[in-house]
């Protein structure tokens, strides 16, 4: 018989969870917390800023009582212990040098690198988290949906006309959506550019792999920091823009070249739509040669009689039998009747 209190002593002797790891977890997952993601080693890492990470511990000081004892550490003693745990790691940005038209370097790099002395620091500091980072439960849900909607891709062909013409409506608007706003940002950017000199970005982290999700449909951008550009870097772009434009107009298809392209793709498109099983399978049947391998004799017999009438003299006119040799025939007859009387 096993004690009763057996199960509640491996609880005790079981060892408690790491305070510092989930203080790790809270801080990471905490909104206030300003974060970037960036490709270190070949490997995308979620990073913050030393001074950020700072103000962060200053402002939710609630957090500090996870640690328990050690509640009354600072934030950089506490950063000291993360980075001695292997939660954090330091690192550095790969480009050290301001870029041509920029006043300073960007305020979160996209590429780090390791730097070598893992001590916390303020100044120009960057720290990455080097563990797993716990997904939600739509992620989770997430997960499970991309085989289904691969399939439901797969299967297209076989959905009804009505289905296909939705998806395909839907997934060309979508996409002339992306292509009319990626056409009028850079419009809007040459247009300020050259009469300007101003760098105006609509939606200006449209097309940023470290944004998130909320930076990503950000439509006004941030103030200028670069420097002007220059009046001829200016009025040789505008003269090429206005050559360029000339040239594309020049060579542009006519109207019997616009229709022959607009009908081949329409014919594609409806290829496409049209296609159902039963039609492939229709048309595959009627491709196969008919084979009757159950009646032999009556095949030998039908071909024995076609051969008799192609071949019978009732058949055959005298005008479709040329005189010469009807004439070679009949002498050949005489010689051999001769032959035999004698």
């Amino acid at each position: 018989m096993k004690k009763p209190g057996g199960a509640e002593k491996k609880k005790k002797q079981a060892a408690p969870k790491d305070v510092f790891q989930v203080f790790a977890e809270k801080a990471r997952d905490h909104k206030d917390l300003v974060s970037r993601w960036a490709v270190l080693q070949e490997t995308r890492v979620e990073y913050f800023r030393g001074k950020d990470f700072v103000s962060f511990v200053r402002n939710h000081l609630e957090l500090k009582d996870i640690l328990e004892s050690d509640r009354s550490l600072e934030a950089e003693d506490i950063a000291n212990i993360l980075l001695k745990k292997n939660l954090l790691v330091r690192c550095d940005r790969v480009v050290k040098t301001v870029r041509p038209g920029k006043k300073k370097l960007s305020t979160f790099p996209a590429h780090l690198e390791i730097y070598h002395d893992q001590l916390f620091s303020e100044n120009d500091a960057f720290f990455a988290w080097t563990f797993v980072k716990r997904r939600p439960l739509w992620q989770t849900l997430l997960s499970f949906c991309w085989p289904v909607l691969t399939l439901a891709i797969c299967l297209f062909p076989v959905y009804p006309h009505q289905v296909k013409l939705l998806i395909l409506y839907s997934c060309a608007g979508l996409l002339l959506l992306i292509l009319c706003v990626l056409l009028l940002r850079g419009l809007v950017f040459g247009a300020l550019w050259i009469l300007l000199g101003k760098r105006f970005w609509l939606f200006p982290n449209i097309l940023a792999e470290e944004a998130t999700l909320k930076e990503l449909f950000q439509f006004w951008p941030q103030k200028d920091e670069g420097e002007r550009p220059k009046w001829t870097a200016r009025l040789f772009y505008a003269i090429a823009g206005v050559v360029l434009i000339s040239l594309l107009r020049h060579h542009a298809p006519d109207e019997a070249a616009r229709a022959r392209y607009q009908k081949r793709v329409s014919n594609i498109i409806d290829d496409v739509l049209e296609w159902s099983p039963s039609l492939a399978l229709s048309g595959m049947i009627e491709k196969q040669p008919v084979v009757n391998i159950t009646e032999p004799n009556d095949n030998v017999t039908d071909n024995k009689s076609s051969d008799e009438k192609l071949f019978s003299s009732g058949d055959l006119d005298d005008e479709t039998i040329p005189n010469e040799e009807v004439d070679e025939v009949t002498e050949n007859t005489e010689d051999s009747d001769h032959h035999q009387n004698i």
